[in-house]
């Protein structure tokens, strides 16, 4: 790379889209670009800039900043600055405009600088596989390492196409909420309509979400903290360390300790703020908590907003009430108006689930339908028609339904859960049962009631313990079923694989937080092979985000106290999904305190058997009464006491469960899963996962770039890159790895990585094929029945200078033209196929034509000519395409907005806003459109 100076003129290879660029500043080592037409600046480091000095020859065109143009007839380069004559005039490098380069591609070709005809198909290849990717309608969604979950794409398509979604994701436990919140954030950052996003999380969660959104979707979130931020100041950008960089994630507690990380945060602007576990932040008409008060200081300063909180109305309405005014404050500003709303909501529920069942509407619900679209058109309206019915149900939901801010599933709405099977084990140890029952008094009251004791005091006797025994005995009942079993703590996790490898002659695989996160992949990975371990000993942490859906047997080693932590718990297993009946096998030392707990989750709360809701309430209301308990002495007392205590906990849950059907807002569940949109979206991915388009295309690119790809299984790979080709892919470590192209298999395997459109890997491989020259210039003869000739294919690009912030893919990304023509400057594109090419073109040398100055001064130039005018219509009829579809599409949504605003409050000005708005940027951005020669290749028929 050369000095860089004030005034010079770049192209990015990286983003030839951008345009022109003009040096701006340099200094540090780096190097300043503006680029006028997509008015973007970029940054780079001088040493790795992908940047192509742009020079003009004599024979082109130029246009300076006052759009007068230039035939070029010489140029001189004065200063480090090039100066172009022509016209009897000069004009320096600084005065050109910054538009789009279309002339630098031939050049090679002039030259003699040509590659083969299969190099050439290469990238025009990549260029149609950009394209195709780009307009795909799940272009987003196909890349998440999950299952297809009907409820969860929903919400994520539905949440994903708004302008700066604002809503709070509720579902019940199980049902995915932080899969719905990284499938959302996947999608918009995919698409170019995200950039900058910050994740909030309580402490115990951080690791927990860096962990998903790096290995099921490839994003790479810095986690932040005040040892970090003090480390940045100094460097990052106006000394924000929020400014270091675009994907963000840090705790609750550390923005509430400090004002001033608080305000940097505030200062610093998001597209996006996801907020976990909003339930916590504390608020009340009379007191707000500082956690509350800066996520709602963020929340004020971002466009987009994701609250995810569990079961909202357990908590109470106030509770409720200050998560939607973080949402819209202007729409949630009065408590006592929000108690009022809801009337009327179960009407419109009835009507629409009484046509969703295909029921005749009574006299009173078509009378409540001719008051909201009148008497008029609801005699109009023939219901028998299943279309017009759906189009009703549609505008019902939209016009009166709260879930354009709130989005909650329910598992009474859901099919596909597993059915439970508890399999109590109580335990009478054959020698000395008292023995036994001290001991594990003393473990639990260790790592269960956190006395004074040290941790030299925990000792286990598992050679002996009559549990281990059991679960060998139970091993060797199921085998080769695996099992996953979860206990309290790291140490008991050691203890019990030194105690099973040492009894029985069987595989044993452990997961615990010492362990790294490679590691545990590692470990988890090995558990889900079928010739591998059959157990897997896992901490709690096992209990935390991991999918062992292909495990079937669980056992509880001991028990939590918490009724969330034990959901959390059989979660690993009951999922939706799930496709057997799950065995959960609870071991106790008959006398022991687990033998109460037990007896207290089974028969208070059928916890082993059915989903438990409400934990955090039932935990405040009975936990401590179940610990008192727990200390009695005398086990026959403690009994008595725990047999009351079962009755009033069974009773309270029995109310509680009413209250929670009572108080379940149908309009908003029916409103959050909409099961026709699903299935289309999910018969979409299934068409991308069963295509190989990707897995052939990228074996090409591979193969090109000496990256071996080593057979594992069925669409599965070991890739090896060389010593030389790192650089090209860095995602590929020296020593390798496991890709795969199977969905399930991707699934299962959580250190595989599944290869989609959507992976780092796959756009990886279409960057670097169309930043570099690569294939942009060919020669080939092809051998042909008749006269010989010259046939030029060319290329084009119809591009955008499009601003990341703006989904201009969906209507027009960058769109690859096609044309060939003869010598004759006749166009015969539809006389040559991609795939009659592909297969009899063989290399040719094009030196002998350059000889030929006829060739080169006359006739090539005369056929690109040609070409690109041929080009440019095209290209104006894609521009006028692209119009329509965008224009058809926001049009829609817009008048669709403003005509529910006036029905629906949910509907917030502002959304209608940025709707309006980026129709007249995207209008623009369209109209302005160019063609860009991207490659050529001459084509010798013999």
């Amino acid at each position: 790379m050369g000095d860089f100076f004030p005034d010079q003129r770049y192209t990015s290879s990286g983003e030839p889209e951008l345009g022109i660029g003009i040096v701006t500043d340099v200094t540090k080592g780096k190097v300043q670009m503006y680029f006028p037409v997509a008015d973007e600046t970029r940054l780079y480091a001088m040493e790795s800039a992908p940047l192509r000095r742009t020079v003009f020859k004599p024979g082109d065109t130029i246009v300076d900043k006052q759009e007068q143009s230039m035939l070029i007839e010489r140029v001189k380069l004065e200063n480090m600055l090039y100066v172009y004559y022509g016209n009897n005039t000069q004009w320096h490098e600084a005065e050109l405009y910054g538009g789009t380069i279309t002339h630098s591609v031939d050049d090679r070709l002039f030259i003699g600088d040509v590659d083969t005809p299969e190099l050439f198909a290469l990238r025009r290849e990549t260029l149609y596989h950009n394209y195709k990717r780009s307009i795909s309608p799940v272009h987003g969604f196909v890349g998440g390492k999950i299952d297809l979950i009907p409820h969860q794409l929903y919400i994520a398509h539905e949440v994903s196409s708004r302008f700066a979604p604002r809503v709070l994701l509720s579902d019940q436990v199980g049902l995915g909420k932080t899969i719905e919140a990284c499938l959302i954030l996947h999608r918009l950052l995919v698409n170019g309509r995200l950039s900058r996003v910050l994740i909030v999380v309580p402490e115990s969660l951080l690791h927990q979400w860096f962990v998903e959104v790096l290995r099921k979707f490839n994003l790479w979130f810095n986690i932040f903290n005040e040892a970090r931020c003090a480390a940045l100041e100094n460097s990052a950008p106006d000394g924000n360390p929020f400014l270091d960089d675009q994907l963000i994630i840090c705790s609750t507690a550390f923005l509430a300790a400090s004002k001033k990380r608080t305000q940097q945060a505030v200062s610093a602007t998001w597209d996006m703020l996801i907020v976990d576990e909003a339930h916590h932040l504390e608020w009340s008409i009379n007191h707000v908590s500082p956690e509350y008060r800066a996520v709602e200081q963020l929340s004020q300063a971002t466009k987009g907003l994701l609250l995810l909180t569990a079961t909202p109305e357990q908590l109470g309405t106030e509770s409720h009430f200050a998560r939607l005014r973080l949402l819209d404050p202007v729409r949630y500003s009065n408590y006592n108006d929000f108690m009022n709303e809801s009337e009327g909501h179960k009407n419109i529920a009835d009507i629409v689930e009484a046509l969703s069942q295909g029921q005749d509407l009574k006299p009173k619900a078509i009378k409540r339908l001719e008051t909201i679209f009148s008497k008029e058109k609801m005699a109009a309206l023939n219901l028998k028609d299943n279309t017009i019915k759906h189009h009703l149900i549609e505008d019902l939901l939209d016009q009166h339904g709260p879930g354009r801010v709130l989005f909650r599933n329910t598992r009474l709405a859901m099919s596909g859960f597993p059915k439970r099977i508890a399999h109590l084990a109580p335990i009478l140890a054959k020698n000395n049962n008292k023995l036994w029952i001290e001991r594990v008094t003393h473990e639990f009251s260790f790592e269960l009631l956190n006395t004074s004791a040290t941790e030299k005091e925990q000792r286990f006797w598992f050679d002996k313990d009559p549990r281990v025994e059991w679960v060998l005995n139970k091993m060797t009942a199921v085998y080769p079923a695996k099992i996953l079993l979860i206990c309290s703590s790291k140490e008991k996790v050691l203890a019990l694989e030194a105690a099973i490898s040492k009894a029985i002659n069987l595989n044993v695989s452990v997961f615990h937080e010492d362990l790294s996160l490679i590691q545990r992949d590692k470990n988890a990975a090995w558990f889900a092979e079928h010739d591998s371990a059959q157990i897997l000993l896992s901490s709690e942490i096992g209990s935390e985000g991991r999918n062992f859906q292909f495990a079937h047997h669980l056992i509880l080693f001991d028990l939590p106290f918490h009724p969330e932590l034990l959901e959390q718990r059989i979660g690993r297993l009951d999922r939706i999904g799930q496709e057997k009946d799950i065995h959960i096998h609870i071991p106790y030392i008959i006398g022991s305190p687990q033998h109460l707990i037990t007896r207290w989750f089974h028969e208070g709360l059928n916890a082993f058997n059915a989903n438990l809701e409400g934990g955090n309430l039932i935990s405040k209301h009975f936990s401590e009464r179940l610990l008192k308990i727990t200390k009695i002495a005398s086990f026959e007392t403690a009994t008595r006491e725990l047999e009351s205590l079962i009755l009033e906990t069974a009773d309270y849950q029995k109310e509680l469960k009413k209250n929670l059907a009572e108080g379940r807002d149908r309009l908003m569940e029916m409103n959050s899963f909409r099961p026709k949109v699903a299935k289309k979206l999910i018969k979409q991915i299934q068409t991308e996962d069963k295509d190989h388009t990707l897995e052939l295309y990228l074996t090409k690119v591979f193969q090109h770039f000496d990256i071996e790809m080593e057979d594992l299984a069925p669409r599965t790979y070991l890739l090896h890159p060389s010593s030389f080709s790192t650089e090209v892919f860095p995602s590929i470590p020296r020593e390798g790895t496991q890709v795969t192209f199977d969905r399930k298999r991707a699934i299962s395997r959580d250190d595989v990585s599944f290869l989609s459109w959507d992976h780092p890997m796959a756009t990886g491989a279409i960057d670097t094929v169309l930043s570099s020259t690569l294939g942009s210039a060919s020669c080939g003869v092809l051998r042909e029945n008749g006269r010989p000739a010259l046939l030029l294919e060319l290329v084009f690009v119809l591009e955008t200078a499009s601003k990341k912030s703006n989904a201009i893919d969906r209507f027009l990304p960058d769109t690859p033209i096609r044309v060939i023509v003869d010598h004759t400057r006749k166009e015969v594109t539809d006389l040559y196929s991609v795939e009659m090419l592909n297969k009899n073109l063989i290399p040719g040398s094009i030196n002998p034509l350059l000889e030929n100055d006829a060739f080169v001064d006359v006739l090539l130039p005369n056929m690109i000519s040609s070409a690109t005018e041929i080009a440019k219509k095209t290209g104006e009829k894609e521009i006028s395409k692209g119009l329509q579809r965008m224009k058809r599409t926001l049009n829609h949504e817009i008048e669709r907005l403003t005509s529910l605003q006036k029905k629906n409050k949910h509907i917030r000005t502002d959304e209608i806003q940025i709707a309006t708005e980026e129709r007249a940027a995207l209008s623009i951005l369209i109209k302005n459109a160019r063609i860009r020669l991207d490659a050529l290749q001459l084509i010798q028929k013999a």
